[in-house]
């Protein structure tokens, strides 16, 4: 299994813009391409002093399956341009993962 890490910061002003964009129209678009292998996608908030972290988790069963999603260079960042409206920055490129062990109850 490969867990696809990568974040993003906005003002917190933007945040909850940029949540909205998320949570309404990239988790969905991912979605729908029906990617195999995709398993999920888990988002993650953080207010901070000075802006907000955002956090995703995409969980694929095998690299394979992440080349289905990003192309041969699939460590590049998946930040459609609604999303880079309301980001003040983010991670280029995204971190891959093996996962060793994951548990859940």
């Amino acid at each position: 299994m490969i867990c696809r890490l990568w974040r993003g910061y906005t003002t917190k002003e933007n945040a909850d813009a940029y949540e909205r964009v998320v949570r309404g129209e990239v988790i969905p678009g991912i979605e729908a391409r029906r990617i195999p292998g995709f398993l999920s996608i888990d988002l993650m908030r953080r207010e901070r002093e000075n802006d907000v972290e955002f956090v995703t988790m995409m969980w694929f069963d095998a690299l394979s399956s992440v080349k289905a999603f990003m192309g041969e260079d699939y460590d590049v960042a998946h930040v459609p341009a609604a999303a880079r409206a309301v980001l003040s920055h983010f991670d280029e490129r995204s971190a891959h993962f093996e996962v060793l062990d994951r548990r859940t109850q």
